[in-house]
């Protein structure tokens, strides 16, 4: 006989992935439209002070991304392909971004951005947003989209 307390706790569970959606989409569209807002700072200006071959492109290529991975993650729509997306994006930022952060100097065509101090610690501080971003689209990867979503209709 099944625990009724496990049971709770699944069905708890199962309840809080429109939680996750709504914090996860919303920030991948709100990411994605300022590379468009905000070219400059937030789009191919940006790819290019990182280093990236093609800023113009590549820049362009991962807001749009960003963007409709954002809205289907929102409305929960092929969530699990569109979060595997999402966590592409947050696993190339870190491996790109915040990793030069902790080893004090860029690799390859990446650079590392001027701060105050390099280390674990100055890494851990500027991605705890992708980290967050990360784990929350493996979440809906593994889980799906959960309730009131259009891949549960």
């Amino acid at each position: 006989m099944a625990d009724p307390q496990s049971r709770a706790s699944s069905r708890a569970a199962w309840w809080t992935l429109p939680l996750v959606r709504l914090m996860v989409g919303a920030v991948f569209l709100s990411e994605g439209l300022q590379k468009f807002l905000y070219p400059a700072v937030r789009g191919p200006g940006r790819f290019a002070d990182m280093g990236w071959p093609m800023p113009e492109l590549l820049a362009n290529l991962v807001g749009g991304t960003e963007v409709l991975c954002g809205v289907c993650i929102l409305v929960g729509l092929y969530t699990r392909l569109a979060a595997a997306g999402t966590a592409a994006i947050m696993t190339t930022a870190i491996l790109t971004t915040k990793i030069p952060i902790w080893m004090g100097a860029g690799f390859g065509p990446f650079e590392v951005r001027e701060l105050s101090q390099y280390g674990f610690w100055s890494m851990a501080h500027a991605m705890r947003t992708d980290w967050a971003m990360l784990l929350g689209s493996l979440v809906l990867v593994i889980a799906g989209a959960g309730p009131w979503s259009a891949d549960s209709v």
